[in-house]
């Protein structure tokens, strides 16, 4: 299974389009060569170098239909989405996407897909914890996309 997105290249820089210095709007993704045999996909976007350990949850998708293969860009901010699924509760305390916002330094962003071998029984809202707690035993395959960023700079005045 394959995780690709039109606005950036592998391992490149998330455009600020995406983020939180210009439209905080999420990104296109497309993915291919999915196992026959999904119920469903979860998306999660995952700041890595955020603290705490597990980085910062910046998006949460799950229960996607087995039919899709593609987010449009600005998925709306809302726990149900008409032909795509629920979405979870950000680490901002938010439901939807929140885009990179590193206090300083570039951080990387992990888009993980899984392909799951069944629906999850979660309402919209949904956690990290309780995201992947729900998970546990049901991947059948999993990709990822990596982008990174860091916040401009201003020069004092």
């Amino acid at each position: 299974m394959r995780l690709t997105s039109a606005a950036f290249h592998a391992k490149g820089a998330i455009p600020s389009r995406y983020t939180c210095e210009g439209d905080d709007i999420s990104p296109e993704l497309s993915w291919y060569d999915a196992p026959a045999e999904t119920k469903c996909f979860v998306l999660i976007l995952q700041d890595v170098d955020a603290p705490p350990a597990n980085g910062f949850a910046h998006w949460l998708v799950y229960n996607i239909p087995p039919s899709v293969a593609h987010i449009e860009e600005n998925v709306p901010r809302q726990p149900t989405v008409a032909g795509l699924g629920l979405q979870g509760t950000n680490d901002a305390s938010m439901v939807g996407y929140i885009g990179p916002c590193p206090p300083r330094g570039m951080h990387r962003y992990f888009f993980w897909l899984y392909a799951l071998r069944r629906q999850l029984n979660l309402g919209p809202g949904a956690s990290y914890e309780e995201l992947k707690s729900e998970m546990s035993g049901w991947i059948i395959e999993e990709a990822e996309l990596i982008g990174t960023y860091a916040r401009r700079t201003h020069a004092a005045a």
